[in-house]
């Protein structure tokens, strides 16, 4: 039986379970897998997804001088095969628009990939658009392989138009996981039909049902319980929230608890001990999935304050946002990106303008001390996420598409 290979940055990573999510049910949908990785995990944990499934990992060499006789070999051998001088014209065309030692890893990794490739991989697809992409395209090429992308959020929109749609018109095919996404990559595609939206959504049996009573906290007395989970990057807007809560009136009783790591998360630190937050904040940190549950079925209200970073980076559809949904926790984030797909403002959720700290703690305010408001939205949430954004309809069509080549 023949095999995909599943190429991605890094595995298995907290931050990324929409992808362990996929594979474990493509292999549930009797998809053999194999996953190839541009670099070993640096995550403390992983999630009880990890653990379910079977996949081998293949990693590649993050770095040319991790293993410069592994490249070598592998350089020697892609020199020798039919393909070598298309392949190698691939890479010089990007490598002109691009002339960085980060162009010549990926065409290293790309000859690792297909020396290594073992012969029962039918099909190359990859996840994300940026680097990932860059090794399996050069990958497929030298193996004489057809390949095909999943596209998310940073690699759509910190990459050169040039890039993407060189990459678009080589793929067989693409997904991508929100409408706005999809808009922006089918109008680079000489076919504009290349790209189908396919939402990541979420297999829910993970996940408590929604409480049936509400929580009595309205900020009079014992706090009410403010989570948020995402890496501590630009993007994630942490900084905007904790402005937010600073401004919060002093008469409101609230605790925030954060889980995630991230390179802000020292400067966020630092940001509250300046705003004299530090005692109503936690900090715990990256944590497994089901800590992370347990959070937010402890929590009253979820807040994902996400803005576009200076880089062009943007959140796309985030999980963590299904997730607190699901269980039937309020949420409060942002007009960005795909967010108002998922969160109908005033129906399932309340949304604010991205990088508005003051419409931010208004509206936190509001909702802290409304906890049958809360109540009422967050079952709404419940009720919609878990009709509209089931894993399986995605899943399935992925299977459809790599049967076909099986």
């Amino acid at each position: 039986m023949s095999r995909i290979a599943v190429v991605v940055k890094g595995y298995p990573r907290l931050s990324e379970t929409f992808i362990a999510q996929e594979i474990l049910g493509l292999e549930r949908r009797g998809i053999g897998i194999l996953i190839v990785a541009l670099r070993k995990p640096y995550d403390p944990f992983i999630h009880e997804l990890h653990r379910q499934i079977s996949a081998e990992v293949m990693y590649l060499p993050e770095y040319v001088k991790d293993d410069p006789a592994r490249v070598a070999r592998a350089k020697r051998w892609a020199e020798k095969q039919p393909t070598y001088a298309a392949a190698k014209a691939l890479f010089d065309a990007d490598f002109a628009h691009q002339p960085n030692a980060d162009r010549r890893r990926r065409w290293a990794q790309g000859c690792v990939f297909a020396h290594e490739l073992p012969d029962d991989i039918a099909w190359i697809y990859t996840h994300y658009l940026h680097t990932p992409c860059s090794a399996a395209r050069y990958a497929a090429h030298l193996s004489g392989r057809q390949w095909s992308f999943s596209a998310h959020a940073k690699d759509i929109w910190t990459s050169p138009d040039w890039d993407l749609k060189t990459k678009i018109n080589d793929a067989a095919w693409g997904v991508t996981c929100t409408a706005v996404n999809e808009q922006h990559l089918n109008s680079l595609a000489d076919d504009p039909g290349k790209v189908e939206l396919l939402y990541h959504g979420l297999d829910f049996s993970g996940f408590p049902e929604p409480a049936d009573l509400s929580s009595p906290r309205d900020g009079s007395g014992e706090p009410v319980r403010l989570v948020s989970v995402g890496r501590a990057v630009e993007k994630k807007g942490y900084d905007d929230l904790l402005a937010a809560l600073s401004s919060l009136p002093a008469s409101l009783n609230w605790h925030f608890t954060h889980i995630g790591g991230g390179e802000l998360s020292d400067a966020l630190k630092d940001q509250a001990e300046a705003l004299d937050l530090s005692k109503r904040i936690t900090w715990r940190g990256a944590q497994p999935r089901e800590e992370v549950i347990a959070a937010c079925r402890d929590a009253d209200l979820f807040v994902l304050p996400s803005k576009l970073a200076k880089s062009g980076d943007r959140d796309g559809l985030p999980n963590v946002l299904m997730e607190a949904q699901a269980m039937g926790l309020c949420c409060l984030s942002t007009k960005v990106s795909a967010i108002p797909e998922l969160i109908l403002d005033g129906e399932t959720g309340v949304l604010v303008d991205p990088g508005a700290p003051g419409q931010l703690a208004d509206a936190m305010s509001r909702l802290i001390q409304a906890p049958q408001t809360r109540h009422k939205l967050g079952l709404a949430a419940a009720t919609r996420v878990r009709t509209a954004f089931s894993t399986d309809p995605g899943l399935d069509r992925l299977a459809e598409k790599f049967r076909k080549v099986l």
